[in-house]
């Protein structure tokens, strides 16, 4: 239902401009002002003497309920008028003005109340005459040299309040009075606000105020008296006259929103995602508005501003208008700021028809980010939900990686929460700057959830706003064409176009990655849409002299699962986007990101790239696939390349990003890359071999037929790019730089320090050809964290300290139990044996100036779990075989097998045996041989040998 309301709104958009096209702009109103009165044939102190004498008693007249208007027929009425026009072109210097003003408001209450100051004739026809009214005083808002007073601010300001009160509570106003009073406000508002602003001018003062009452009139008469074709063309022409003004982009802002609200309330009722506005925007629709009207008038408000990309392509093009004199002005210009925050309401208007739950709560007049100035949170951040992937579904798109947004993210603080709460704490990473932050305050409420299931389709949303973001994502672009019309290259154009631009531009970019990760399963996008969003993307992720921090920011923000979407030839993007992660990543400070971006978001989406990027090599081997570099986009800039070929950069971008992350979330996320990449590289490795040695089996005949299986992927691609990093190296490369930071910068994390030891724990199980000395300094490296964890000073000792110490003996079982031939070595049997007994007693032998008896010690471990864990610990390495002590017999002293033990026994026959292990006084360990007797054969105990008899009784 989504999809053909958002189809009918497309078609309602191409109607709304043929139809408009053949439109002329109304102009009467302007022609009051070259009205001359005939009190301007006197001289000027005749014609005020004459507007006192009249005003006056007039005047004096409306505090009184009791006194009646002396006017009683149409001619006195139309004769005091006509003196009241002239009046309002006076100078304020005194009351005159004022009084004027005063009374024709109180005329305009006619409609709205019954009073005996009104003139009989004006009750009478109040229509007629409340046309006449706006006509007289459209002249109060003309230019003049006295209107930056506070009178004139003030006069001004009644005039827009009784106008408001006109149209909320006129009830019998016919259409004539209706399209008079948009045209009033139309013109009132183009006399102030089509010139270039002038600091502390009429426009700032009033252009909130009037654009405020305008859409408020405007949506007023779209609910009681629809506009004209006519009207919407002027309302088009002339605020597209007025953009440079911050206040009309703000005004219009909130109305579309309201609208928007509404629309998505009437058309797929509650169950679809709310999007919330301010209560005091959404009464800005009247209440009684149907569907069609509501529909109808969202497709023209949203439009009647025109395309925002026009803001700076009047400016590149030294068009001669209020935007080029605007600019004029220099840094002071307000027109990046303008661009910015349309882009942001298009934005949230995306977000809202994807049913994305975000709280519309941001300020108007936020500022832009300064250069030099550290933020805390984005103004176009991925608003990605809480760490952690939720399984798709099959009509949904594919999960957001994200964050918690309701409290500042950032460095891992030293106290973590142990892993056995299930939860994880966000830590506060604000660092102190020099400067204050003047980024846009971000709600700490507003998160972005997942796009809803009954979301619209990308070709959909694009039909609507596509035009807008695709001109904003290239706005500072020049486009390069062959001679066959074809796009051959975008070169940047530096003309006029600062730093704050990208803002407005980086929305864009993340507005459509936002679009394109909602594609639903088996969804098709047109094809004109995919090239364009790609040459946006490649043109975006630039790292080169073109690089734009805050564009590559934020799509990478919002690209998060772009590669989980199954974008018809998205591998394009693959060396784009490593160049953008290899600048990101291995770059701890982000000091180019951090005036438009918290670093620790910007790092996690990049991590999420980089999960997304890190199978692919594997999946499809070599693979040949074309790719575009340099940000070039003719077909003949296409590159083939092997996709294995990849691998490298991926791997050295995992690595220099754990050597630079200092985020703790960040961390385990990339822990868990490393884990997947060294089983990957193992099993396909191992699938290799299995597949040449089945094909040497056969004479390799089934390698010569194509290239489907893992070793004709490995026979098509070159020796360096495939073996670069086999699956050995890479363990061992991942085993030292693990064991390296555990011991030199992670061991006061106790959430990273648990994920490092589950990674070692998993690394043991990883079927890899490595030296035995590799693994022993695994082994040996956990037995120092456990030494040095269980030596710190007591006050230090927690519940999440002995958790780490669980946890690493934990990864000692799993070691030990993977690889029994490591105890085989003196030396690491004997650490492991002195890290048991630290473990159970809490000291060591060795340590201590005299030597003692295990029964002599006294026991005092760190707490009864880090006791229970040493135990378990003892208890696997007696149970692996090859560390079974040998007890006696000369040939135990070269096999320590349960073979030799039973030798030692002098039994026959050996096939049958059950080793069973006790423990003694604390101290000693008895293993008992069970050896069942044949009872077939009449075999009876010896007395002499320690026997069990088992009684079994009969029910009877």
């Amino acid at each position: 239902m989504l999809c053909y309301t958002l189809m009918f709104l497309w078609k309602l958009y191409f109607s709304f401009f043929r139809m408009f096209s053949g439109w002329r702009v109304d102009q009467s109103l302007p022609s009051i002002r070259r009205r001359v009165s005939v009190l301007s044939c006197f001289p000027p102190a005749v014609g005020r003497d004459v507007v006192i004498a009249m005003i006056k008693p007039l005047a004096a007249g409306l505090g009184n309920p009791g006194t009646r208007s002396f006017l009683r027929t149409d001619k006195q009425v139309n004769w005091t008028m006509e003196v009241m026009s002239y009046c309002l072109t006076l100078p304020l210097d005194g009351d005159t003005v004022k009084l004027c003003v005063d009374i024709y408001t109180d005329w305009l209450t006619v409609l709205i109340a019954t009073k005996d100051s009104i003139p009989p004739p004006i009750s009478r026809e109040p229509n007629i005459y409340i046309q006449k009214i706006l006509r007289h005083l459209y002249t109060l808002f003309l230019p003049r040299s006295d209107q930056d007073s506070p009178l004139y601010i003030g006069l001004c300001q009644q005039v827009l309040c009784a106008v408001q009160s006109l149209a909320t509570e006129g009830a019998m106003m016919n259409k004539d009075t209706w399209v008079m009073l948009l045209h009033f406000l139309l013109h009132i508002n183009h006399a102030m606000l089509a010139p270039p602003t002038v600091p502390g001018g009429v426009a700032g003062k009033m252009a909130d105020r009037s654009m405020a009452v305008l859409f408020e009139v405007w949506l007023l008469a779209c609910a009681r008296c629809f506009p004209a074709p006519s009207d919407w063309k002027t309302a088009r022409d002339m605020l597209v006259s007025w953009r440079h003004q911050a206040a009309v982009v703000d005004q219009w802002s909130r109305t579309v929103s309201a609208l928007t609200s509404r629309l998505l309330l009437l058309t797929f009722g509650p169950s679809f995602p709310t999007f919330k506005v301010p209560d005091e925007d959404a009464a800005l629709v009247p209440a009684d508005m149907n569907t069609q009207r509501v529909s109808q008038t969202w497709i023209r408000v949203l439009h009647v501003l025109s395309n925002p990309v026009d803001l700076r392509s009047s400016l590149a093009g030294g068009l001669s208008s209020p935007l080029q004199q605007e600019a004029s002005g220099g840094g002071g210009s307000q027109m990046p700021q303008i661009f910015y925050k349309a882009m942001r309401t298009v934005s949230k208007l995306v977000d809202a028809f994807l049913g994305v739950s975000v709280n519309d709560g941001e300020t108007a007049g936020e500022p832009l980010p300064s250069p030099g100035v550290a933020v805390t949170m984005s103004p176009f951040r991925d608003r990605l939900p809480s760490y952690g992937f939720a399984r798709p579904r099959s009509d949904s798109a594919p999960p957001f990686p994200v964050t918690r947004l309701s409290m500042p993210s950032g460095l891992s603080s030293i106290n973590s929460t142990p892993p056995h709460s299930r939860r994880q704490r966000e830590t506060n990473t604000a660092k102190a700057t020099s400067k204050p932050s003047m980024a846009p305050p971000s709600s700490t409420s507003s998160c972005r959830s997942l796009p809803s299931p009954r979301r619209s389709k990308v070709n959909s949303i694009l039909h609507l706003f596509g035009n807008w973001l695709f001109d904003a994502a290239l706005v500072n672009m020049r486009v390069r064409r062959s001679s066959f019309n074809t796009v051959q290259s975008l070169q940047c154009d530096v003309t006029d176009f600062s730093e704050r631009w990208l803002i407005g531009r980086a929305e864009a970019c993340g507005t459509l990655c936002r679009i394109f990760t909602s594609k639903k399963t088996a969804e098709d996008i047109l094809p004109v849409y995919l090239s364009r969003f790609f040459m946006v993307l490649l043109q975006g992720l630039q790292v080169s002299e073109e690089l734009s921090p805050p564009v590559l920011s934020s799509i990478v923000l919002n690209s998060s699962c772009l590669f989980c979407c199954d974008l018809k030839g998205v591998n394009l993007l693959l060396p784009s986007f490593i160049s953008a992660l290899e600048n990101v990543l291995p770059d701890k400070e982000l000091l180019r990101y951090k005036n438009f971006v918290n670093p620790v978001e910007l790092r996690r989406a990049s991590i999420s790239i980089l999960l997304s990027l890190l199978p692919l090599p594997h999946h499809f081997g070599s693979v040949q696939s074309e790719v575009l570099l340099q940000g070039r986009f003719n077909s003949n800039d296409a590159t083939t390349v092997n996709i294995l070929s990849l691998k490298p950069r991926l791997l050295n971008v995992l690595f220099g990003a754990l050597q630079t992350e200092t985020d703790s979330t960040n961390t385990q996320m990339l822990l868990a890359a490393m884990l997947n990449v060294a089983l990957d590289s193992a099993m396909l490795e191992a699938s290799e071999q299995t597949q040449q040695e089945t094909d040497s089996q056969h004479g390799g005949s089934r390698g010569s037929r194509g290239s489907r299986g893992p070793s004709s992927r490995t026979k098509l691609s070159s020796p360096d790019t495939v073996q670069s990093e086999a699956a050995g190296l890479l363990w061992v490369r991942i085993l030292r730089l693990l064991t390296q930071r555990l011991t030199a910068q992670w061991w006061n994390n106790s959430a990273v320090c648990l994920s490092t030891l589950e990674l070692l724990g998993g690394l043991a199980k990883v079927q890899v050809s490595v030296e035995e000395s590799d693994r022993r300094r695994a082994v040996s490296s956990v037995c120092t964290y456990i030494v040095f964890q269980c030596s710190r000073p007591p006050p230090l000792h927690s519940r999440d300290l002995h958790s780490i110490i669980v946890a690493a003996f934990h990864c000692l079982n799993v070691w030990i139990t993977q690889h029994p031939s490591l105890l085989d070595h003196q030396e690491c049997l004997v650490e492991v044996l002195e890290i048991v007994e630290l473990g159970i007693s809490g000291s060591k032998s060795r340590q201590e100036q005299e030597v003692r008896y295990k029964a002599q010690k006294e026991l005092s471990p760190a707490s009864m779990r880090v006791k229970d864990a040493a135990d378990v610990t003892l208890s696997c390495i007696m149970q692996v075989l090859e560390a079974a002590p040998p007890l006696c017999g000369s040939a135990c002293l070269h096999s320590p097998y349960e073979d030799a033990l039973i030798g030692c026994s002098c039994l026959s026959d050996s096939r049958q045996r059950t080793f069973r292990y006790f423990v003694l006084d604390n101290s000693v360990i008895l293993a008992m041989l069970e050896n069942p007797l044949d009872e077939q054969q009449g075999q009876k105990p010896d007395p002499r040998e320690p026997h069990i008899n088992q009684i079994h009784m009969n029910p009877t």
